[in-house]
């Protein structure tokens, strides 16, 4: 890992960066047209009086080069919070220096600290750089469950 990387919380200042590596994420995974999240829905949902997330951001050389975006779940059967990790991006060029390591690192550090019972993910089935570093980290692959999601109009028709 390089001796000049840094990963901190984030602060509303970094809401443009966080946006810009949102983009980036979304152009490597192929979604940039799913992305309408603004600057001021960031600052809301991050830093309004009811966050529903938090970010956590690596700079090299004080420059931002990554980020992590999280938020606790619940585990009944373990009857403790777990940390969700909701997006998990290095820029393409600073990939391979350990910032993506270092940010998942963080991530279970703080659920130990906060006593979260699981740190877990989802990954693209294609993405296999991610699923393999996953791999090497420990990780297991929860292949008996099937994420399913309510979106747009569907989750408007449900509701009714």
């Amino acid at each position: 890992m390089a001796s000049n990387l840094r990963i901190t919380p984030a602060t509303e200042a970094d809401i443009p960066v966080i946006l810009r590596l949102i983009r980036g994420l979304a152009r490597y995974e192929r979604l940039s047209h799913e992305v309408v999240a603004t600057e001021d829905d960031l600052r809301a949902a991050l830093f309004g009086p009811h966050p529903a997330a938090e970010v956590i951001v690596a700079r090299l050389d004080d420059q931002p080069v990554g980020f992590a975006l999280f938020f606790h779940n619940f585990s009944t059967f373990l009857g403790r919070a777990g940390i969700y990790l909701e997006d998990l991006f290095v820029e393409p060029a600073h990939r391979g220096k350990g910032v993506g390591k270092a940010l998942l690192h963080h991530l279970a550090k703080l659920a130990i600290q906060r006593r979260c019972g699981r740190l877990e993910w989802a990954v693209l089935n294609w993405n296999q750089p991610a699923i393999d570093f996953y791999h090497h980290a420990g990780a297991v692959a929860m292949n008996d469950w099937t994420v399913f999601r309510l979106t747009g109009d569907a989750l408007v028709r449900f509701a009714g």
